[in-house]
Order: C-alpha cells, then structure tokens, then sequence
C-alpha cells in the first residue's frame, strides 16, 4: 500500500450540498479500493492563480491515504468526467512527505 495526496479543485457555483456531495463521491471511490483515508481536508473557496474554465476561484479539497496504485486510475478516470471537478493533482508521498503531512494536521487541529 502507497502513501498518497490527493488535492482538487471544485466548480465555485455549486452548492454547498452539491460539493459535499462530490467528495463523498471520491472518497467512496478510494474506500471501495481498499483505502484507508487518514485526512480529510476542507481549504474553502480560494482565489485561482489563473482562470480555469473562465472562472476565478475554487473550492479546494484535499485527501490523504493509502492505497494500492492501482485504485488511483479509476479515481482519476472520475475526476476528468466529471465537470464540476475542474482540476485535479495527485501525488506518492515519501518518508519526508508523510511527515510533514503529519506535521501539518496536527497543526490544523492546534488551530481548530
């Protein structure tokens, strides 16, 4: 089992239940895999760098798990159908990465 980092992008026009709805989407997707969710990450609706799709903002969503590589093509394979996903970025996380990660959520619960 691989160590991963998944980040996307959602549509800023959809509703608060529609993206709920959308991420409960990708991470039943990766549950049904054999994937074992360690965090799960709201970032809000952020300012693009760039216009993506003509829009100027996004709602910004993160996971971290573990999971055979395998389960990350068909995960991906939703991400480009689906339209209200308008970016997407996944990565294998490292020794290093993996404690930084740990790093970081236990300096987001200190701030919650």
């Amino acid at each position: 089992m691989n160590h991963y980092e998944t980040v996307f992008i959602l549509n800023p026009v959809l509703s608060e239940e529609q993206i709920k709805e959308t991420v409960k989407k990708y991470e039943d997707i990766l549950v049904s895999k054999g994937a074992k969710m360690i965090s799960k990450e709201n970032w809000g609706l952020k300012k693009l760098a760039y216009a993506i799709q003509h829009k100027k903002s996004g709602f910004y969503h993160l996971f971290e798990y573990t999971v055979d590589g395998e389960a990350i093509n068909e995960m991906e394979l939703a991400f480009r159908r689906d339209e209200r996903v308008m970016r997407y970025l996944t990565v294998a996380l490292d020794k290093h990465a993996i404690a930084w990660a740990e790093k970081r959520r236990n300096r987001n619960k200190q701030t919650a």
